[in-house]
C-alpha cells in the first residue's frame, strides 16, 4: 500500500500538475502573459505529439536506462519545470517547457508500470496500478483546491511553486521508497531482456493480449479525448447553464478518485476481464444516457468517464503483465500510450469534419455513443475467454523468442 501512494502521489505531480495545471490556470494567466488562441493551440498540439514521443522513447529505451533512475530523473526534471513555470514571461519558453513536462509524464506512468510489475505480488498488482494511475484524478482535485484557495490570495504563480514543491516532496519520498525495496517477486523480472523497436512492434501486431492492450486504448482514445474537448462547448450549444459542464468535470474528478481502488480490487480477485467489462459498460451506458437527455444526465456521462478513464490504465498494465515480464509490460504500456494518442486524433478529426459537415455537434456525440461500445464487446470477449482463468493466479508469460 506504501507503494500505490507513493507512485500515486507520482502521478499527482507527473499528470494532474504537469499535464493539467496550466489548462485550469490558463484564464488567469492569459491577461498576464498575453497568451493568444493561437499560443494555446500550440500547446495543445506539441503536448500531445510530446506525450507520444515520450512513450515511444520509453518503449524504445526505457530498458537500457533502468526504470528506478528514470522515475527519480522525471520527478526531479517536472519539479524544476514546475518551478520554472513560476517566473516565465514569454509565451514561447512556456510552450517549450510545457512539451517538456508531457514528454516527462509519459516516461514517468511507464517507469511506474514497470516497478510495480517487479515488485507487488501478481494478486494485487492491478489494485496497486489502478490506484496509482488514479493519482491523475486526485491531481484534478488538487488543482481545484489551489484556484479556490492558493490563487485568490497569492496569485497564480504561487500556486507553480507549492506544485513544485509538492514534486521535490515527492521525489524524496520515491527516493527513500526505491531505497527500500526488497529484491522483486519474480527472479524472472531481474534478468529480462528489453524488446527491440521491431520486435515490439511484432509482438503487438501478432500476440493477442499486447494487441487488444492497444486497440482498447486506441478505442478509449477516439471516444474520451473528444468528449473531453468538446463538452462544453456541446453545453453551450445547447444553451446549458455553465455551471453544468463544471459539475460533471467535479463528478469526473470525484469518481476517479475512488474508482481506481474499487476496480483494481475487483481486476485481481475476479478476474481483468470483468473489471474492463465493468468500466467500459459504465463509460458505455453514461454516453448513451446523454445523448438520449444531455441536461438530465450529462452527470451521469462525467461519473461513467471517470469510472472507465482513471483506472483503465492500471488494470490494463495489470492485465498485461499476467502475460509479460515487467520490462516487456512496460514497453507495450508505452505502445498503448501511442495508440490511445492516435485514437484521441483520429477522434478530434472525426469531430471536426462531423460538426463542419452538419453544423452542429449532435453527430459528434451520437458517434462517440457508438464508438464507446466496442470497448465492451472486446471486454466481454476478453471475460469470456479468460472466465477459465482462476483469479488471483498468474498467467504463464508469453515467450518472448
Amino acid at each position: 500500500m506504501k507503494m500505490a501512494v507513493v507512485f500515486g502521489m507520482n502521478q499527482v505531480v507527473s499528470h494532474g500538475f504537469g499535464m493539467f495545471l496550466f489548462a485550469a490556470l490558463v484564464p488567469l494567466m492569459r491577461d498576464t502573459l498575453a497568451l493568444s488562441h493561437w499560443h494555446l493551440a500550440a500547446i495543445g498540439a506539441l503536448t500531445q505529439l510530446a506525450y507520444l514521443t515520450g512513450a515511444m522513447l520509453l518503449g524504445v529505451f526505457g530498458h537500457r536506462l533502468g526504470t528506478e533512475r528514470l522515475a527519480l530523473l522525471t520527478g526531479g526534471l517536472t519539479s524544476v519545470l514546475l518551478l520554472i513555470m513560476a517566473g516565465l514571461e514569454r509565451p514561447q519558453v512556456i510552450i517549450a517547457v510545457l512539451t517538456c513536462l508531457a514528454a516527462s509524464a509519459a516516461i514517468s506512468w511507464g517507469t511506474l508500470v514497470e516497478i510495480i510489475s517487479r515488485h507487488v505480488q501478481p494478486n494485487q498488482r492491478s489494485t496497486c496500478l489502478s490506484t496509482v494511475s488514479s493519482g491523475t484524478a486526485w491531481g484534478y482535485g488538487l488543482n481545484g483546491l489551489l484556484i479556490l484557495l492558493v490563487v485568490p490570495v497569492l496569485g497564480w504563480r504561487q500556486a507553480w511553486l507549492l506544485a513544485s514543491g509538492t514534486g521535490l516532496l515527492v521525489v524524496l519520498l520515491t527516493w527513500q521508497l526505491l531505497k527500500g525495496l526488497k529484491k522483486p517477486v519474480a527472479a524472472a523480472a531481474i534478468a529480462a531482456p528489453g524488446m527491440s523497436a521491431s520486435r515490439l512492434l511484432v509482438v503487438i501486431c501478432r500476440e493477442r493480449t499486447a494487441l487488444l492492450a492497444c486497440l482498447i486504448c486506441f478505442l478509449a482514445g477516439l471516444t474520451t479525448m473528444p468528449f473531453s474537448s468538446w463538452l462544453n462547448t456541446y453545453l453551450d450549444q445547447l444553451a446549458l447553464p455553465a455551471s453544468l459542464g463544471g459539475y460533471t468535470w467535479t463528478t469526473v474528478g470525484v469518481t476517479g478518485m475512488v474508482a481506481g481502488l474499487l476496480t483494481g480490487r475487483l481486476a485481481d480477485r475476479h478476474g481483468h476481464g470483468l473489471a474492463l467489462l465493468v468500466i467500459f459498460s459504465g463509460f458505455a451506458l453514461g454516453m448513451l444516457a446523454f445523448v438520449y437527455n444531455p441536461a438530465r444526465f450529462a452527470l451521469v456521462a462525467g461519473f461513467g468517464y471517470g469510472l472507465m478513464y482513471f483506472p483503465m490504465w492500471g488494470i490494463l498494465a495489470g492485465w498485461v503483465g499476467r502475460h509479460y515480464c515487467a520490462t516487456a509490460t512496460m514497453q507495450i504500456s508505452g505502445a498503448c500510450m501511442v495508440t490511445f494518442g492516435l485514437g484521441g486524433t483520429a477522434g478530434n478529426l472525426l469531430a471536426g469534419y462531423l460538426r463542419a459537415a452538419t453544423g452542429s455537434l449532435d453527430a459528434v456525440f451520437v458517434a462517440l455513443a457508438g464508438a464507446a461500445v466496442l470497448p465492451v464487446l472486446l471486454a466481454g470477449w476478453i471475460w469470456a475467454r479468460g472466465s477459465a482463468v482462476v483469479p488471483g493466479t498468474p498467467a504463464p508469460e508469453t515467450p518472448l523468442p
